[in-house]
């Protein structure tokens, strides 16, 4: 059996201007990174963007996840593909991935088998640049930061209440608490710092959440990057970062453009985690794809509490976006291990685990329902799937009011995936009542509240004093009306790991806050999340390398 990376690499691409024209985009607003790759220019952004032309968006999202695989990705694009197979103009846009989970325990994130974007390898591993200049437009905001402190802290900044904090996009625990300045006078002020992995930086979210150049710099302008010793927040703007900032991010907001093994067209364009930040690709990537295509596919991370509340919640309405219909991918694997089943014993059949387990796929299905988006089940196929386990999900869909459709997309590329395509062309067709799960005018803590009780399904709220405290302060500086963006386990619906299936009761520890004013929202903080991954006993990247030729291999 090949891998994910020699399905990829045999494959003969096709070139990105071939690409480009079958969508409408002119080859001189094509600014080529390569034969395979591609940016799309401001002017051609401008003119697409122009269209009156809207296609209908679709979200792919998953139960909870687990470390038998659920396949998001792989759906997501066997579901674009599918759809060109019925005779649909599709089109992929989704996230770019990060180097830190490439070279940790996750590994790649361009799909599988033949449900892939590709060159798999270059998106995998730096691609267009587009996290490195999240990266040091981060870095030299902090830079400036400590300068102006050694040139004379014109503005007062309390060293002690420094809020902005430095980046890199690697998996490195050693760097989540650090002192800085140290070696006397000419290295700068001493004081603590922290590093987060680049795609939690608030400017990842700043990136993915504007709406054109103009938009992100006054994103920028907004970042609060600490407080006076008398208690004054402090922009960005005032030491005159925003507009190199901005210099820096120029190219990275364009589009990147690249193709699926089936050569349907795919934007792969920002990389926010939804773990810790709100993970969805970019607005501008959306939206172009939207006047580009009829349906338009898009995914955003890990479970449907997670990585679908942030967008229906925090994307959608800053964006304008109404979705037209929800994917919410199973894998059978993954529901027997919220059944209780060790990942040594999925290959074993084992319908009674995997009526265990369905109690974790009902609650993704019954949140999904309280936004009024029309949804329908994925279940992504494994080999060792029996007939009894996915009649047994089949069944127990259709007993909470959904439907089920089975997906080979892994093995069969779009032919795979025709089912689904066809159940997606008809709930986009029906009627919609999307709206968010809270208005802006809410508190704060309502805000937050009500996602823990009605998505995650806890008891109550335990708020620390200072994440109280903090709380307050927003309000009575202006920021009580941005939307919240909770950062909490993958693993679990509750901020406890190991608490699998649907656990329900419990207390969400609310440890910190943390303002993003730019991104336009607030960081909330729960259980032992972390901002900064660490790499596991065995990195990923123990058996990545590469050839005398140029050829990478060990990437998955």
């Amino acid at each position: 059996m090949l891998s994910d990376i020699e399905i990829s690499q045999q494959n003969k691409a096709a070139p990105i201007a071939e690409i480009a024209e079958g969508i409408g985009i002119q080859s001189q607003e094509l600014e080529l990174y390569g034969p395979h790759k591609a940016k799309i220019s401001f002017d051609g952004l401008k003119r697409i963007n122009a269209s009156k032309h809207n296609g209908k968006l679709v979200l792919v999202t998953a139960l909870t996840p687990t470390p038998a695989g659920e396949g998001k990705s792989t759906i997501s694009i066997g579901l674009a593909d599918g759809l060109r197979a019925i005779g649909k103009k599709s089109m992929l846009a989704l996230r770019e991935p990060s180097m830190g989970p490439c070279f940790g325990l996750k590994g790649g994130a361009t799909g599988g088998g033949y449900a892939q974007v590709v060159p798999m390898e270059e998106i995998n591993l730096h691609f267009t640049g587009d996290i490195h200049a999240i990266t040091a437009a981060n870095n030299l905001l902090a830079a400036m930061i400590d300068n102006h402190i050694k040139q004379g802290n014109a503005l007062g900044l309390d060293t002690d209440n420094i809020f902005w904090q430095r980046c890199v996009d690697l998996n490195d625990r050693a760097l989540r608490n650090v002192n800085i300045g140290l070696g006397g006078p000419i290295n700068g002020t001493p004081r603590a710092d922290h590093f987060n992995i680049s795609v939690a930086s608030e400017i990842m979210a700043i990136f993915c959440l504007a709406k054109d150049i103009a938009d992100l710099k006054q994103r920028l302008k907004k970042i609060i990057i600490g407080k006076t010793k008398d208690g004054r927040y402090v922009r960005a703007e005032e030491i005159n970062a925003h507009g190199a900032m901005a210099a820096l991010l120029r190219d990275a907001i364009k589009p990147n453009l690249v193709q699926t093994l089936e050569k349907t067209p795919a934007f792969v364009h920002g990389g926010p985690f939804a773990n810790i930040a709100h993970g969805c690709n970019s607005i501008i990537a959306t939206k172009t794809a939207l006047k580009l295509a009829d349906y338009v596919i898009t995914e955003a991370g890990f479970g449907a509490d997670l990585g679908a509340e942030k967008f229906l919640d925090i994307k959608c309405p800053i964006a304008g976006l109404t979705p037209s219909a929800i994917v919410i991918v199973a894998t059978i694997r993954a529901l027997k291990m919220h059944g209780g089943v060790a990942k040594d014993n999925l290959k074993a059949e084992n319908v009674e685990a995997v009526r265990k387990g369905f109690e974790n796929l009902q609650a993704h299905i019954e949140n999904v329902r309280k936004f009024g988006v029309p949804a329908v089940v994925a279940i992504n196929q494994f080999v060792t799937d029996s007939k009894d386990e996915i009649n047994a999900v089949k069944k127990l869909c259709e007993q909470c009011g959904a439907e089920a459709v089975l997906v080979s997309a892994w093995e069969n590329g779009g032919k795979g995936a025709t089912e689904l395509a066809q159940k997606v062309v008809e709930l986009a067709q029906m009627s919609n009542h999307y709206a968010p799960l809270y208005n802006d005018k809410m508190p704060l803590r309502k805000k937050i509240e009500t996602i823990a009780t009605k998505i995650y399904h806890a008891g109550k709220v335990e708020f620390e004093p200072i994440a109280i405290e903090k709380l307050a302060e927003y309000e009575a500086n202006g920021y009580g009306n941005l939307r919240v963006c909770i950062a909490k386990t993958q693993n679990s619906i509750s901020a406890d790991a190991k608490l699998i299936g649907a656990p329900s009761g419990f207390v969400l520890p609310v440890k910190d806050v943390r303002l993003s004013a730019g991104a336009g929202f607030v960081v909330v903080l729960t259980g032992n999340i972390l901002t900064m991954p660490g790499l596991p006993a065995i990195p990923a990247a123990e058996k990545i390398d590469v050839d005398d030729e140029g050829r990478i291999s060990g990437l998955f």
